[in-house]
């Protein structure tokens, strides 16, 4: 039986420039090739956890509009229930703004729209889904008294929980509380706790700090360096894999959504986080958000080639 994944946040349509080199402020750098591909951090997540092996739903709100159609019908493709995707006649569609370098880093502007009126009532209305599921998968790239409402929701039910705390910004205690497991990126980290990941002594420093405000386990994500990991028994690194990078946009998400599968299935959280650095590295050899998420069958091929 698949795990059953909850994914609440956002979806996004992505236009995406691919330049030699990223602009400077101010500066116009004429670019290639221009693509569209469905994102969001939320639905990237959701898509992950998917194409990872899991049975996954989905709460979101997207717009009356072409690009939540796509959205919605890009989530049925990868058999995501999409009973709780709030059809908002009000708002548009969320769209990404991406400009992506030669090396595969990227630059990011995101117009919420719906994204920014999913509410704590739209997590209520979906409680049948808590009840459902195994474990809930959330970001910050919608209000956080939304993340909130649907973390509460889950100890309620006896959920796990997996914050991606994604755009960075402040989170009160009363949310890390209520957190199985804080996926911080190195960036994030540093605004999370004022510490500079700059190595694997900072990185234990940033993971305490967030483990003593009540994340029950930290992960901060390293890019290809891995993952460092810290729970009660203690920290480590998890190694990652060398690619060739064409494209990191959602990286991240695609880390999240197979880590979200690893954990609902039973497997220890170091091992959980192989899979996920298996399917980010994956991710990063193609173009697009949710296009890059690879199959759990791929996932899996490229753990054995690696002797992982």
């Amino acid at each position: 039986m698949k795990a059953k994944i909850l994914v609440v946040g956002s979806s996004n349509t992505d236009m995406i420039v691919r330049v030699l080199r990223l602009p400077h402020p101010g500066e116009t750098v004429l670019g290639g090739e221009f693509v569209t591909a469905a994102g969001g951090k939320g639905a990237n997540q959701a898509v992950g956890a998917a194409r990872a092996g899991g049975d996954v739903t989905f709460v979101a709100r997207v717009g009356d509009d072409a690009f939540g159609e796509q959205a919605v019908a890009g989530f049925a493709r990868d058999r995501i229930r999409t009973d709780f995707v709030i059809r908002d006649r009000r708002h548009p569609s969320g769209v990404a703004l991406i400009v992506v370098g030669a090396s595969g880093q990227n630059s990011i502007a995101v117009a919420p729209g719906a994204n920014g009126h999913l509410s704590p009532a739209d997590v209520k209305w979906a409680g049948r889904a808590f009840a459902a599921a195994q474990l809930l998968l959330i970001q910050l790239e919608t209000p956080l008294e939304t993340a909130l409402a649907a973390a509460a929701l889950a100890v309620q039910h006896r959920l796990p929980v997996i914050l991606n705390p994604a755009p960075a910004r402040p989170l009160p205690d009363t949310l890390l509380r209520r957190i199985s497991i804080l996926t911080p990126n190195e960036t994030e980290a540093e605004l999370l706790t004022g510490i500079k990941v700059t190595n694997d002594v900072a990185a234990a420093r940033a993971a305490d700090k967030l483990r003593a405000r009540g994340a029950a386990a930290v992960v901060i994500t390293l890019g290809r360096r891995g993952a460092f990991v810290s729970d009660t028994d203690g920290s480590r690194r998890v190694p990652g894999f060398e690619v060739r990078a064409v494209d990191t946009t959602a990286a991240g998400d695609i880390f999240n959504g197979a880590l979200a599968v690893a954990i609902a299935e039973g497997r220890k959280l170091d091992d959980a986080v192989r899979f996920g650095n298996a399917a980010a590295a994956l991710s990063v050899t193609r173009l697009g958000a949710q296009p890059s998420a690879p199959t759990r069958a791929r996932i899996q091929h490229f753990l054995d080639s690696r002797g992982a």
